[in-house]
């Protein structure tokens, strides 16, 4: 006989029994998602060689999945809550699986550009699926332990795309990192339909398609803007998407604060535990792939790494970060995730400390112990903060949280990039403007700023034209310049994640559960029961 649920199947009699398997289907879904980023950040130099990429083209090509994704997880996560869980997450996974294999087809950079963001719409809809699934199918008592698997598969993800790509680079062209995902979807397919229930909520009125649309509005232009601006100049269209980003969000605010059934109850910001753990999920992120986003570059063109030996340089992070999952889950029920979270917080801001230290000079070494530390720092703190985000909704509206939990996280990891990226790009070509003035003619100058890539390409050809001598002088300058950016940048980065975990500190209630005060879940499941 086949189960339909249209209740969470905590409310039966006995919890479901494939559930652990369930969650594992879970996991490898959220896998493909993380390891879309981090893997085109490993493939990076090939494709900008094979399609003659452009600066604004690269960028584009790693946020053209973001502002989709981003854009459409609050209202796909209401869509999944009234109708199928499990089916936006099958339909996710085929639209992601499908812009995957598209991905590694086409040729140039406005094909990848819209592949990616095709495959941001399917991972929009996955995303909050696994969140709400697994709301759904683990009771109460197992739910902080699910969770915690759970965001040890964003680490895992973090370090497990180099790697991968890394291996795929040494024989095979960058169109090979984006059919990673296709045999992971195409497994967590069959596996959805073997081993998790349907699930929809029980009680679930018309949606609030007005809201949901001046979402996707507010978010898409939010997050363009935040793209935009900082690498691109504040012109006309990054003020444009700032203005209808600011716009939509106040009309969104309004709209939801009178609307009988929202898409989002913006009132629950007003609860201090909800609004911080969304800011330290942020906050993490915004540090998380910043850094990323400048230690892959930098292993690569100033330590000289391969794009594998990049990946298995980048596994420490991914240890340490289920070691500290594996803590959080013995001292939050103990301490209270207001210690958990700032002092994961505290760890995520010394990491950053300790990476304004490298210079020309540094080995692999030096850079270890930062990431071990913000490893653990991750493990520890973003399973209480998803866990409390999740408590704040009731089951009918478990999409809706996985949404908000995941919007965060994206949100933080777009402005991680976006800024530190820009602080990045601008401080490297400061420090090698002082570096070789005089030296070099004007346009060549102006290529070798435009990133570490091309200022090693103007490089080579300084050793053809000049000799290897004055060669190896430009190699010298654009490593010191780039080392003494990702100095700069990490400086930046500590800087914003300390004063973010100041106001954290301040917003977490004292001896915070793992759930916000009472799960409202529970509490409407009570009423059910009663």
């Amino acid at each position: 006989m086949r189960l339909v649920l249209t209740e969470p199947v905590e409310s039966m009699d006995r919890p479901y029994a494939r559930r652990w398997w369930a969650l594992l289907v879970l996991c490898l879904s959220l896998l493909i998602i993380v390891m879309a980023n981090t893997s085109l950040t490993v493939a990076a130099p090939d494709m900008t060689a094979d399609l003659g990429l452009t600066s604004s083209d690269l960028q584009w090509v790693i946020d053209g999945y973001t502002v989709p994704y981003a854009a459409l997880m609050l209202l796909l996560g209401a869509i999944g809550d009234k109708y199928s869980r499990r089916g936006a997450l099958l339909l996710g996974l085929v639209v992601f699986g499908a812009a995957s294999v598209a991905g590694s087809l086409v040729h140039s950079a406005t094909g990848v550009i819209a592949a990616r963001a095709v495959m941001g719409v399917g991972a929009a809809m996955i995303m909050p699926a696994t969140l709400s699934l697994l709301a759904a199918t683990f009771p109460k008592a197992e739910r902080a332990k699910a969770i915690t698997l759970w965001t040890a598969t964003a680490g895992l993800a973090i370090a497990v795309g180099p790697l991968v790509a890394g291996m795929l680079l040494q024989n095979h062209s960058w169109s090979s990192t984006f059919l990673i995902n296709v045999p992971v979807a195409a497994v967590a397919l069959v596996g959805a339909l073997v081993l998790i229930p349907p699930s929809k909520a029980a009680h679930h009125g018309r949606i609030d398609v007005v809201g949901g649309l001046l979402s996707v509005v507010s978010l898409g232009a939010l997050v363009y803007m935040i793209i935009e601006g900082p690498h691109f100049g504040w012109g006309t269209a990054a003020i444009t998407a700032a203005v209808i980003a600011g716009v939509g969000l106040i009309a969104f605010v309004l709209w939801e604060s009178r609307h009988p059934r929202p898409v989002l109850d913006v009132r629950r910001y007003r609860d201090r535990g909800f609004a911080g753990s969304n800011l330290a999920v942020a906050l993490f992120f915004l540090a998380v792939f910043g850094a990323f986003y400048f230690l892959t570059q930098h292993l690569q063109f100033v330590l000289g790494y391969s794009p594998l030996d990049t990946g298995v340089r980048m596994l420490p992070l991914a240890g340490a970060v289920f070691v500290g999952a594996a803590l959080t889950g013995v001292l939050t029920p103990r301490l209270g995730m207001k210690v958990t979270v700032t002092t994961g917080m505290v760890g995520g801001t010394v990491a950053l400390a300790l990476l304004t230290k490298v210079d020309a000079g540094s080995s692999y070494g030096d850079l270890v112990i930062p990431l071990v530390v913000l490893g653990l720092a991750i493990g520890l703190s973003l399973s209480p903060c998803t866990d409390a985000i999740m408590g704040a909704f009731p089951e009918s509206e478990l999409g809706v949280g996985g949404a908000v939990n995941d919007t965060s996280l994206e949100l933080g990891g777009s402005l991680g990039i976006a800024i530190l990226g820009s602080v990045l790009s601008g401080s490297y070509s400061s420090h090698l403007a002082d570096a070789v003035h005089g030296k070099l003619p004007a346009a060549a100058l102006s290529t070798a700023q435009d990133s570490v890539g091309a200022g090693l390409a103007v490089a080579g050809k300084v050793a053809a034209q000049a000799g290897p001598q004055q060669g190896a002088a430009m190699v010298h300058a654009v490593h010191s310049a780039f080392s003494e950016a990702v100095a700069h940048t990490s400086l930046v980065g500590a800087i914003v994640l300390a004063a973010g975990t100041v106001l954290v500190a301040v917003l977490l209630p004292r001896r915070r559960r793992a759930a916000v005060a009472e799960p409202a879940v529970e509490r409407e499941l009570e009423a059910v029961r009663g």
